[in-house]
């Protein structure tokens, strides 16, 4: 058996500890032969079939937590939403006001403080019937226009398919890292039109989203983790029937 000089083990030894260092970080290049070795194979995939891969995974996908800011129509929403096949639940903050959305199959409950039923009412001064409201989950018909506009915010479905689409030409750019789980970029025209980080462990979910144009950041996470959706009691919600009084 020939020995292994002392200096070369050294060298070795540095040069692990180096790759090591790499690894941790954010971008996984250089040290290793193969950065997909041991992963779901999908970084030796096309941005195409990434992406393909990354929507089928999400689509059949029972449950999931969403978080983070979109951009639409020139306001500013952050989201943090539990989502599933039958419903979702979490918090939605636009122009400074938080509010709570909860969706059970197809019906809509808001809640939120005196403050926002005070806005929606268009001038801000009805506050008896604001007061009236303040803490409770007001149920939403499902024929105001207020349904349309919120429960969006609780389908999995719907989000998912806006979200989930890069524009331009489709491109990878690398393996990354996200929340301790090793990733591959994909993106939109070299990134102007929105990156997505894939998970290359498990399933390939989508884990990260920048979207095109400045539009908001998002991230994805508990993919497949189920969570308790539970009408309100009687006595913390109110029904107005087939349209809100602020509508």
């Amino acid at each position: 058996m020939t020995a292994i000089p002392p200096g070369r083990t050294r060298r070795a030894v540095l040069v692990g500890a180096m790759c090591a260092l790499v690894v941790s970080g954010t971008a996984l290049t250089g040290c290793s032969e193969d950065p997909d070795a041991g992963t779901n194979g999908v970084g030796k995939l096309s941005a195409e079939q990434i992406q393909a891969r990354t929507r089928a995974a999400a689509g059949s996908a029972q449950a999931l937590r969403l978080s983070g800011n979109v951009v639409t129509s020139g306001r500013t929403y952050k989201l943090d939403m539990r989502l599933s096949a039958d419903g979702g639940s979490g918090s939605v903050t636009a122009e400074g006001t938080t509010f709570q959305l909860l969706r059970i199959g197809e019906e809509l409950y808001l809640k939120a403080g005196a403050g926002f039923w005070a806005q929606e009412d268009g001038k801000g001064e009805d506050t008896d019937a604001a007061d009236k409201l303040d803490g409770k989950y007001v149920k939403v018909p499902s024929g105001d226009p207020a349904y349309k506009k919120f429960s969006g915010f609780t389908d999995k479905d719907v989000l998912l398919d806006g979200l989930l689409t890069l524009h331009g030409t489709l491109g990878t750019a690398g393996h990354h890292e996200q929340a301790g789980t090793r990733t591959i970029r994909i993106t939109g025209d070299e990134g102007d039109g929105g990156t997505l980080d894939v998970s290359l462990e498990g399933q390939p979910y989508p884990l990260r989203l920048a979207r095109a144009g400045g539009a908001g950041t998002l991230t994805f996470s508990a993919w497949g983790k189920d969570f308790p959706l539970t009408e309100p009691e009687k006595d913390e919600t109110v029904d107005y029937g087939k349209q809100l009084p602020a509508s």
